[in-house]
């Protein structure tokens, strides 16, 4: 009898922890939370990438090496290599040396990268600069150049004459965009940054340690800085004077803590759509469920660019694997319910479908850099 007593007894405190257990186990699930999911592709998600056909339309790679051309073969991706002129970068201020660095690993690459150009935004006090600009561009357009990128020195480094800021809608600029559009190309512009580069120094923000390193970028107590708004309204003024330009705000636009913002700019600008390149942590930063209503509303006007960068000073295998393993975080943000962890942010994956991962993937770069893909339709 005292042996039947002491096994019901446990019985019933193996039901009640078995009770707790499950209760937490609804608790998590019902939540949404779950294990945070790291690393390369497994074969299955690897699968499900490629079958996207790919493009990242946000990259810069300066080196041509066998084995990472065999790496973007082996994700079936095509890229869109951009060439970026920033006195800040020993590596990126010469012109002519980095677009001859872009063009031999677009030339190895089996038709998998294409050129988006650029012109020296540093020349601009220069006599003759829009010329100078413009045949330099109509040469690379002549080679196979899809587009050209404007850069944040625009607004928050350039200075004219004078020293006062020259901003993406400078007069200098007018025929540089006239001649874009005339070619049928893209502007891909980066003006400005995220928020943070104007505000106190935050270690939880996404952006906390590049403008730890590079403070040449970070305007806060920067006496007479220009002010985002500022500089945001003068890409405006740019998509207002030029309506048959197609422009692609790098960055969400650098509108990636204003979803509403970015979200009237769509409504307003049918010219104007945005790369995800190195923000993707911001829509993880937001409601799951209001981050996935945006998606889905603008899904035509979202295009995939990663950021990734690859160049001299890296150690080739390392930086492989790190191009690897950032693909599939961002595809598992973009694509599953897994919980994913970026830098100064963490959230639960959208899971979106594949409708729309096909356009933020693949389409949508199509339909915004004609040429990216030589064999798209």
């Amino acid at each position: 009898m005292k042996a039947l007593v002491i096994s019901f007894m446990l019985l019933c405190m193996l039901a009640a922890c078995s009770r707790q257990s499950l209760e937490k186990v609804s608790s998590f699930v019902s939540s949404g939370a779950s294990a945070t999911v790291s690393g390369d592709f497994s074969p299955d998600e690897l699968r499900a990438f490629t079958a996207l056909n790919p493009i990242d339309a946000h990259t810069h790679v300066r080196r041509n090496e066998t084995a990472f051309n065999a790496m973007i073969s082996s994700l079936n991706l095509h890229l869109l290599d951009i060439v970026v002129v920033d006195d800040q970068d020993p590596e990126q201020k010469d012109l002519q040396v980095e677009t001859d660095q872009s063009w031999r690993f677009i030339r190895a690459s089996g038709g998998r990268a294409a050129l988006c150009t650029t012109f020296d935004p540093y020349k601009i006090n220069e006599p003759g600069f829009a010329e100078a600009a413009i045949l330099g561009l109509n040469k690379e357009f002549d080679q196979g150049a899809i587009a050209v990128k404007i850069y944040k020195n625009f607004g928050m480094e350039i200075k004219d004459a004078a020293g006062k800021d020259v901003f993406p809608d400078d007069p200098a600029l007018v025929p540089i965009y006239k001649d874009i559009a005339a070619h049928n190309k893209t502007l891909i512009a980066h003006v400005a940054d995220p928020d943070s580069a104007w505000a106190p120094p935050n270690p939880a923000s996404p952006d906390y340690s590049y403008y730890k390193e590079n403070p040449a970028s970070y305007m806060y107590g920067k006496p007479h800085a220009a002010s985002k708004q500022q500089i945001l309204n003068a890409l405006n003024h740019v998509l207002e004077q030029n309506p048959n330009l197609r422009v692609v705000g790098a960055h969400l636009g650098s509108m990636e803590s204003n979803f509403n913002m970015l979200a009237r700019h769509f409504d307003r600008y049918p010219n104007f759509a945005v790369d995800l390149a190195g923000r993707i942590p911001y829509l993880a930063l937001q409601p799951r469920a209001d981050a996935i209503a945006f998606v889905m509303k603008y899904q035509d006007r979202l295009i995939y660019g990663s950021d990734l960068e690859f160049s001299s000073r890296d150690r080739m295998e390392p930086r492989m694997r790190f191009w690897k393993q950032a693909y599939a975080r961002e595809w598992r943000f973009l694509a599953t319910s897994d919980t994913v962890q970026f830098e100064g942010a963490k959230g639960q994956g959208l899971a979106l479908p594949q409708s729309a991962l096909r356009k933020i993937y693949h389409d949508n770069a199509i339909r915004w850099f004609p040429g990216i893909d030589p064999d798209a339709k």
